[in-house]
């Protein structure tokens, strides 16, 4: 399947829920309203959920539990609520995907938006930013099970979907990879361009014309967090560390590693996705 037509398979992409919709309509305004914000969270019970169970998790370390939206938007600020948002949103979207062990996807989706909020935090990039591109990086693994299951479950035989070569591997099936899927995906949805090209160019941000930091940002956080998932030891994760790109960004393998989650399960915050 050619990538325009995936993108316009309409099984494969799901369509932004309208509260979501009317959410990004509100926090896109010069000025939003942070009570309009927390109104139109509520009066989505199951989207409230999830957001309530990502603001309370780890991630946050908020200093009391929070127990409404309005208080999610009061204590953590609109550009982490706006990642909150999106992300509980593309978590309902998903609910069975053939071939793909969603508790493992998301975990490790986790792990990479946290890593890169990290990373973030260190280069002095916005951190709700590096945490929703994380978050979100590998979607187009979803769609691309959805749209060609047959296809891609052929290809998890020979290379298991957060393999570290999996990129490589369906380019040269398909002619382009799930980050080309992801980005079209996001775009589609409406997310910042900022977001898109961080998609776009994540597996190769500094090569050609591409200069994407925030791309830099994926590409390591993605790395460490697959390293992870493969159960890498330190002779493995020196052998794979990315170093032109590392080199880049001022970043190597120690101070990478150094930005490791403080909890790898995230077992909170993945309810918000499995549940």
């Amino acid at each position: 399947m050619q990538l325009e037509a995936l993108l316009n398979y309409p099984r494969a992409l799901p369509a932004m829920p309208r509260t979501v919709s009317d959410l990004l309509a509100e926090m896109n305004l010069e000025d939003p309203s942070p009570k309009r914000v927390g109104e139109l969270i509520g009066r989505d019970p199951a989207l409230t959920t999830r957001v309530l169970r990502l603001s309370n998790s780890a991630f946050f370390r908020v200093s009391r539990k929070i127990g409404s939206a309005d208080e999610a938007v009061a204590l953590l600020g609109m550009t982490h609520v706006r990642s909150l948002v999106m992300a509980a949103a593309l978590g309902a979207s998903f609910k069975n995907v053939p071939g793909i062990d969603l508790k493992q996807f998301w975990r490790y989706s986790l792990r990479a938006g946290d890593i890169a909020r990290s990373l973030a935090g260190v280069l002095h990039q916005n951190q709700g930013n590096a945490f929703t591109a994380g978050l979100i990086h590998a979607i187009g693994v979803l769609v691309m099970h959805i749209a060609m299951p047959d296809r891609m479950l052929a290809l998890n035989i020979s290379t298991q979907p957060l393999d570290l070569d999996r990129a490589v591997a369906e380019q040269a099936m398909f002619g382009y990879s799930y980050a080309q899927v992801g980005a079209g995906m996001v775009e589609k949805w409406q997310f910042p361009n900022e977001m898109v090209s961080a998609l776009t160019n994540q597996l190769t941000p500094f090569e050609g014309e591409a200069y994407d930091p925030l791309a830099g940002l994926l590409h390591l956080a993605s790395w460490r967090a697959r390293a992870e998932e493969l159960q890498l030891d330190n002779n493995g994760m020196a052998a794979t560390f990315p170093d032109m790109v590392g080199l880049t960004l001022g970043l190597d393998l120690d101070s990478v590693l150094g930005k490791d989650p403080a909890e790898w399960s995230f077992s909170q915050a993945l309810a918000a996705f499995v549940e």
